[in-house]
């Protein structure tokens, strides 16, 4: 008989979902790019399932120059209106604008901060914080922290960036450890 991995009740649906949460999802990020990216993926989720972000995942990169904030900033209406075409993305147009809205907002973080992983991380005192939950109803869906970080990205500018969303974010990039107690990766954040 097989033992099988004992994952959080979300990434329980699908095959994508048991990739993302056993390799990406939760474990520290302090690379600026991948912050980012994620940072925009998550808005770009609002409304949406992370499933569906994670089945076009491949091709919201290749149409995004993998979000590379400084491609981003060079993009002008024509690019702008072939992605809106792209039947691989999410074409939402405010979602668009906001990508190369967000990245011009990102270089002035990183000027006034020094980095964007300097500016969130500090939000948490440079440490995740690890939770301890035993079942996914107890998990909050934002808190006091989340907020903050909303407040201050929107006071700087940044769209889709609402206090659920940044929660996400910080779910996947470490931030907080939201593994429940019960998975086999509570531990390894």
């Amino acid at each position: 008989m097989v033992n099988e991995v004992k994952r959080c009740d979300w990434a329980a649906k699908n095959k994508l979902e048991q990739e993302y949460h056993d390799n990406e999802w939760g474990i520290p990020v302090h690379d600026d790019k991948k912050l980012f990216k994620m940072l925009i993926l998550e808005g770009k989720q609002a409304g949406l399932s992370w499933s569906t972000i994670l089945s076009k995942m491949n091709t919201l990169c290749e149409a995004f120059d993998n979000f590379a904030p400084a491609v981003l900033v060079t993009y002008d209406d024509a690019k702008i209106e072939a992605l809106l075409h792209n039947d691989g993305i999410i074409k939402n147009r405010q979602k668009v604008n906001a990508v190369v809205h967000n990245a011009k907002v990102y270089f002035k973080i990183c000027e006034e901060f020094g980095s964007l992983d300097n500016y969130l991380w500090s939000f948490v005192n440079y440490q995740p914080i690890i939770n301890s939950w035993t079942r996914i109803e107890e998990v909050p869906a934002s808190t006091p922290v989340s907020d903050a970080i909303s407040k201050d990205l929107k006071k700087k500018g940044f769209k889709f960036v609402g206090s659920t969303t940044v929660y996400a974010f910080m779910q996947a990039v470490g931030m907080v450890n939201d593994h429940l107690t019960t998975c086999a990766f509570y531990k390894r954040s």
